[in-house]
Parts: C-alpha cells; structure tokens; sequence
C-alpha cells in the first residue's frame, strides 16, 4: 500500500512500566506494524511481513496537551516524521501547574531512559530549562532539536554537541504594521503578557527592535493576575492606541485559579476599548482583532526536519539553530464588525478571515 495511517493510544506511565501516576502520554505507531498481523489472520492471508518503525522519537511538550500551540506544534511534528517514527508525547503542564515542572520533567527523564529513543524534541523554554539541561544536553549522543524557544539560545547554552532547533519569534513589526492599515489612526501600542519565561522574552524582543516599529511602543506589561490587570486598565484605555497580547495562559483570576487564553480574553476586551492584537492564530479566534500571526505547525515541521536529519546520519553541529519566518495575516472579522470598522479590499486581500470562537 502507498501512505502508512498511523494510529494513536493513550497510555499512563505505568504501560512504560514507571510509577501509575498518569501522564500525558501517546504512542503512536504505524497502522502496518500494529494492525497488519491482525488483518493478515482474520482474512487467512498467512503471516505477513510487517515492517517496525525506522525510529523511537521522544517529544516533551511544556504545555498542557489541549492547548492551541501545543496542538500546532503536534500537527507539524506528525507530518514530518509520522511515517518514519514511533512518537511519544509527554506534556509537562507548567501553564497549568507551574511548581510541578520539575516532578513533571523527572518523570519524562524515566520514560527517556525506558523507551531509549533515538532523537528527542523538546518545545517551549520550560521543557530545555527543566527537562534538557539537566538530563539530556551534552550527555551522550542522542539528538535533541527544540522548538518554541522564546529565549536567546546562549541562555542555554545552545547549540550543543547534541542539541539544536528551532527559535520562536513573534512578527511584532508585522502586526504592528497590520492593524495600522486595519486602524489607520492607531499610532501608540503597549504589550501585555502573563508574567512568565515567554513573556519576558517577548519583551525583550520588544526592547531590541521597537525603535523600527510602525508604532510608538508606551509600555510593556507582565502580569500574573488580573488584579494587577484591573489597576493598569484605566492607563491603557487613555495612553495606548492597541495593546498586543500574547502568552496569555496562567494568569490568576481572584481565586488564583490559573485561566486559559480565553477567558483571559474575555475579560481584557470588557475592561480596554481599543483593538487588541495576538501572537498566533487562536488569539484572534478568541477574541483579538487581527494579527500576523506566527505558527506551531512550522515549529514542528521545522524541528521534525531537522531532527529527522539528524536521525539518518547528519551531525547536528551540521544543522545551525534558526527561527520561524512565515508569517500570516488574519483578521477576526466579528470583532471588526463589532467595532464598525469597514475593512478596505487592500487590507482583505492575501489575509484569512475567522468568525470570534465565543
């Protein structure tokens, strides 16, 4: 047959044999070397040569598995190297549960040492700080390709003898640019962000490049609750033309539960009454006006490449670290309407249109 299918299951760390405390966890395998045998002796074809997969790849993922950008991410990965490898998935949750990273990056480490894969990718900053330094970056000669590195790569130590991978940089000027032809009057922004490793690195991406930006760049927030959100929204309603969002999730609300993007959303578009700006595709879904939005399929397809690369012979001090550079704008047309701004044919053409996801 032409393209494996590839089937997946949910396991808990105690199908690895670990402790059976649950994990996120998948294995996924080839439809061929699962199901084939099973086929072959139910229709009496006789046993067939069924083929395992070319490798065993480990991927930890910082962030809960339904997350929007961890979904991407895995979307990516999938299409590189689902018809090569056998994939397990680990989330570490440290969105939802920050002071269990490090519990949750021991345990990802066990189930390294059990399935001993033959590359590993780890993505966003929380999985290199708690997972790679300490267990995997410079310690044989396992490849290990990031994604989703909001940090300058030296923080790390990147690139290593065996790591490298894929940077992530939010198209600010872009968006920047972009909601000027959407808002023609906007001339000032302020930046908002959960006060986090991703946030401070947005900032300070902010910082070395805001003196090229289209707009004039008043402040940049990192918050941890709404609280604090609650005593800056008066200032932001009267100094900042539009306020860009990003790395949203986490915040605490005043029971200091941990809120999702969305909620977080929610709660920013009643308290600021000006166009609010995102970093990836599913912010303006959920509520922001419009964005050049970066994207986690390319993180994934790019760390997949790599990694695959990397896997088949090529030394990884051969695979230079690099970032995203694709970008696509999109504008979320009920919030628009909502707001009466008429959208003018030179600023529909090339983007994509999404209705608000309430």
């Amino acid at each position: 047959m032409g393209a494996e299918i590839i089937a997946a299951r949910s396991v808990s760390a105690g199908w690895l044999g670990l402790p059976s405390r649950p994990q996120s966890i998948e294995v996924f395998m080839s439809f061929k070397s699962c199901l084939a045998p099973v086929l072959a002796a139910v229709l009496g074809l006789g046993a067939a040569s069924t083929q395992a997969a070319e490798f065993r790849v480990l991927v930890v993922m910082s962030y809960e598995e339904d997350n929007p950008w961890v979904r991407e991410i895995r979307q990516g990965i999938d299409a590189v190297l689902g018809a090569s490898s056998e994939i397990t998935y680990v989330h570490m949750d440290t969105k939802r549960d920050p002071a269990g990273g490090a519990k949750k990056a021991e345990e990802a480490h066990a189930i390294y040492q059990r399935l001993q894969p033959h590359g590993v990718i780890a993505a966003d900053d929380d999985a290199q700080r708690l997972f790679v330094l300490p267990y995997l970056k410079e310690r044989g000669g396992v490849p290990v390709m990031f994604n989703g590195v909001n940090a300058e790569p030296g923080q790390y130590g990147y690139p290593a003898a065996n790591v490298s991978g894929v940077l992530e940089r939010a198209h600010v000027h872009e968006s920047l640019a972009f909601i000027k032809q959407v808002v023609p009057t906007v001339e000032t922004a302020c930046f908002l962000t959960n006060n986090v490793p991703a946030g401070a690195a947005l900032k300070a991406q902010v910082d070395r490049e805001k003196d090229g930006y289209p707009l004039k760049v008043r402040g940049f927030h990192l918050v941890a609750s709404l609280a604090e959100w609650e005593s800056m929204a008066r200032t932001l309603n009267a100094g900042c033309d539009t306020l860009f969002v990003d790395s949203l999730e986490g915040i605490l609300d005043a029971a200091s539960r941990p809120m999702t993007n969305r909620e977080v959303l929610s709660v920013l578009r009643k308290g600021y009454r000006g166009p609010i700006l995102g970093g990836n595709r599913y912010q303006v879904e959920q509520g922001a006006w419009a964005a050049v939005v970066k994207t986690g399929q390319e993180q994934g397809e790019l760390s997949g490449d790599m990694l695959l690369k990397a896997m088949r012979g090529t030394a990884v001090a051969q695979l230079p670290v690099t970032k995203n550079v694709k970008g696509q704008r999109v504008i979320n047309v009920s919030a628009v309407e909502s707001h009466k701004i008429a959208l003018r044919p030179v600023v529909i053409r090339g983007a994509s249109l999404v209705r608000q996801q309430d």
